[in-house]
Formats: C-alpha cells, sequence, structure tokens
C-alpha cells in the first residue's frame, strides 16, 4: 500500500433534507413516516468517506465495516439535517470516526463509524475470485 499520511481531526460535513426515499417505510425498516436509522446509517457513512476521500491517492478509497450509531429523536419529512464526521483514530489502514446528526432543535443521532482504506483494483480483484 501507498504511503497515505491521515491523522486525527479531520472532520466533514453534509446537509440533507429528510425526503420520501428516505423515510421507514420506504426503507421497509419501520411503519411511520419519520427519517429512517438505515438513511441515517447512510448519510454518516457518507459524511465519513467524503471527509477523506480528497487526501488519498489516486486509486484508493474507503469501505465502512463498522457502525454503531445511537438513532435518538425521529425526524419528518422536510426537515434539513446536518451531518457531521470527525475523524477521531488512524491505525494503518483503519479509519475511525465520530458521527452526529443534528436538526434545528437537537442531536438526533451520534455514535462511530470504522472505514478501512482500500485499492479499489486490488479490493475488486479479491472480491471477484471469493466469488
Amino acid at each position: 500500500m501507498m504511503d497515505i499520511n491521515l491523522i486525527p481531526g479531520i472532520s466533514g460535513t453534509l446537509e440533507k433534507i429528510v425526503e420520501r426515499p428516505d423515510l421507514a417505510t420506504a426503507y421497509g425498516s419501520g411503519t411511520v413516516e419519520v427519517f429512517a436509522t438505515p438513511a441515517l446509517i447512510a448519510l454518516m457513512e457518507r459524511t465519513a468517506m467524503n471527509s477523506i476521500q480528497q487526501l488519498l491517492p489516486d486509486g484508493y478509497t474507503t469501505v465502512g465495516a463498522e457502525v454503531n450509531v445511537r438513532h435518538l429523536k425521529a425526524t419528518p419529512l422536510g426537515t434539513k439535517i446536518t451531518c457531521q464526521s470527525f475523524l477521531t483514530g488512524v491505525e494503518n489502514r483503519k479509519l475511525i470516526f465520530e458521527v452526529t446528526a443534528v436538526d434545528a432543535k437537537e442531536k438526533i443521532g451520534s455514535g462511530t463509524h470504522t472505514r478501512f482504506i482500500v485499492e479499489k483494483k486490488l479490493f475488486l480483484e479479491k472480491l471477484e475470485q471469493s466469488v
């Protein structure tokens, strides 16, 4: 693997308006029309991924490996959510992020997310061999 020098402290922010495809009823994860927990997790993963992607060499990316998130409050359709990620740990290829999401009123979710740096071509080759 190339020498990749990421250090704790890198942060990222994404904003999202809750739309119909984001609802628990659309995901099949619930029967109430509120922001789905899987949608919250996807937003947190995307925020973390985007925060460091431009710092990686060409041909490298990250893959999600672990999510430990508490979904604290329901969020209705049309609400703006702001998600933040903060890189707290780097262990070789392993990246550990703190993630939080808030709406206009309060925190709606928080937790940790782990990603691994991979060389995309090699990762896909290994995947193909394992099928």
